[in-house]
C-alpha cells in the first residue's frame, strides 16, 4: 500500500489502489501475465487482473473524489502509483502493472497541466515500462500532446529531448520518440519529415546481436515505424515514406 505521507495525493493513491484491487480477478491476472511475459520487460510485474475499462473508471472516480488536482499533485500521484510495489509470499517486491497503467491514465487525463520539464519524469517511466501496453499510451497520448501544446521556444527544447531519445541505446525511448507524433499526424498536422528522418535512421541501423532480448528490443523499435507508416498510408496517403536503400 502507498505510504500516506503526501496528504491528499496519498489519499488519492490509496483510493485508486484499493479500487483496482476490488475490480481485479485472478482469471484476468493470469491472462495478462501470460500475454506480457513474452516481452522481456513484462516478466517482473505483479497483476491485480483489473480491466483497462475499470482502470480508467477508477482514475475518473478519483478525479471526482479529489477534484482540482494541481500540476504538482498530478505528477506526485503518478510517481506514487508508478513506484508502488507489491510484496509476495517470498518477500520479493515487484511493480503492479495496473497501478502503472493508472498512472498513465492519470497523465492522459491531465496532459494539459504538464510542462516541458515533465519530460524528465516521463523518460524515467518509459525506461522502466519496457512493455508496449505502457510505453505506447505514454508516447502517443502523453508525450505527443504535451510537446504539441508547448510554445515555440519550449517546443524546440522538447524536440531536442526527443532527438536525444532517438540516439539512446534504450529501445523503448526510441519507440516512444517515434510514436509521439502519431496523434498530430492523424489529425492532419505533425512533422512528417522529422518522423521520416528518425524512422530512416532506425531502419538503417545494423541488426544487433542474435539473442532474444536484443532481437525483441530491435523489433519494438522497427514495429513503431511500421505502425506509424501503416496508419498514415490509410489516413493520409499523400504522405510518402521511402526507407533506406529505396
Amino acid at each position: 500500500m502507498p505510504t500516506r505521507k503526501n496528504g491528499r495525493v496519498s489519499d488519492a493513491g490509496e483510493f485508486i489502489d484499493l479500487s483496482l484491487q476490488r475490480e481485479g480477478s485472478w482469471r484476468r491476472a493470469d491472462e495478462l501475465h501470460a500475454r506480457l511475459e513474452v516481452e522481456p520487460g513484462g516478466r517482473g510485474f505483479r497483476f491485480y487482473g483489473t480491466s483497462v475499462g475499470a482502470v480508467r473508471g477508477t482514475v475518473r472516480d478519483a478525479g471526482r473524489r479529489y477534484p482540482g488536482l494541481s500540476h504538482d499533485e498530478v505528477t506526485a500521484l503518478s510517481s506514487e502509483l508508478w513506484g508502488s510495489e507489491l510484496r509476495d509470499s517470498e518477500l520479493r517486491t515487484a511493480p503492479v502493472f495496473e497501478r502503472r497503467l493508472a498512472a498513465v491514465v492519470l497523465l492522459q487525463a491531465n496532459v494539459h497541466l504538464l510542462t516541458n520539464s515533465d519530460l524528465t519524469r516521463l523518460e524515467g517511466f518509459i525506461r522502466d515500462a519496457k512493455v508496449r501496453d505502457l510505453v505506447d499510451p505514454l508516447a502517443v497520448d502523453v508525450v505527443g500532446p504535451l510537446v504539441g501544446g508547448l510554445d515555440i521556444l519550449a517546443r524546440v527544447r522538447a524536440d531536442s529531448v526527443l532527438d536525444r531519445w532517438m540516439r539512446e541505446p534504450d529501445a523503448w525511448l526510441r519507440r516512444a520518440a517515434l510514436l509521439s507524433p502519431l496523434l498530430a499526424l492523424r489529425a492532419g498536422a505533425g512533422d512528417w519529415d522529422r518522423f521520416v528522418r528518425h524512422a530512416t535512421a532506425v531502419l538503417g541501423e545494423p541488426r544487433g546481436p542474435l539473442d532474444d532480448d536484443a532481437d525483441a528490443d530491435g523489433a519494438a523499435v522497427r514495429d513503431a515505424v511500421s505502425r506509424v507508416v501503416a496508419e498514415m498510408a490509410k489516413r493520409r496517403p499523400e504522405l510518402q515514406f521511402t526507407s533506406v536503400g529505396e
